[in-house]
């Protein structure tokens, strides 16, 4: 019953779930590394709030591409009885590390305002860092939220059916 009241049932339900959960993630997890990256100001956080829209893009087309590697990535550590929450643990973990993996790049290059070496070069450095901080976002913040309005939604829905 979890599967079916707190994911997206269809193509515009799971819009509105990248919606929410792009726009917490990138709000909280982009200023946090970034603070982490520079030091704790306002003038870094100032920084960030510029580039912010340019992550969130890089977020929501990357999410994209990689849904279905993690769903199969997922399928490959859980099994299909394996209790609602093991499976959204599991599929947020998944999830995670092939975003973080190609956003601690993509993230260095948009901040930077240029394509270069230096987070390659930095990558096994910084990149357990922003998958940790990612994952305890979207485990604790982003995703329960997300599935908490969609849990709302559909028993709205259902009834007035």
């Amino acid at each position: 019953m979890d599967f079916y009241m707190r994911l997206p049932r269809n193509r515009r339900e799971f819009a509105v779930f990248l919606l929410i959960v792009s726009l917490i993630s990138v709000n909280l997890i982009a200023p946090v590394i970034s603070m982490f990256e520079l030091g704790f100001s306002l003038k870094v956080w100032h920084n960030t709030l510029r580039v912010l829209p340019f992550i969130w893009l890089a977020v929501v087309i990357l999410v994209i591409l990689t849904q279905k590697p993690a769903g199969k990535l997922k399928d490959l550590i859980v099994h299909p009885k394996d209790s609602f929450r093991s499976q959204i643990t599991i599929n947020i973990m998944c999830n995670v590390f092939l975003m973080s993996f190609f956003m601690t790049a993509i993230g260095g290059w948009i901040g930077q305002g240029a394509i270069n070496y230096i987070p390659i070069g930095e990558f096994l450095a910084k990149w357990p860092r922003n998958f940790g901080i990612a994952f305890i976002v979207e485990a604790i913040i982003a995703q329960p939220i997300a599935r908490y309005f969609l849990y709302r939604y559909h028993l709205t829905k259902e009834t007035f059916e």
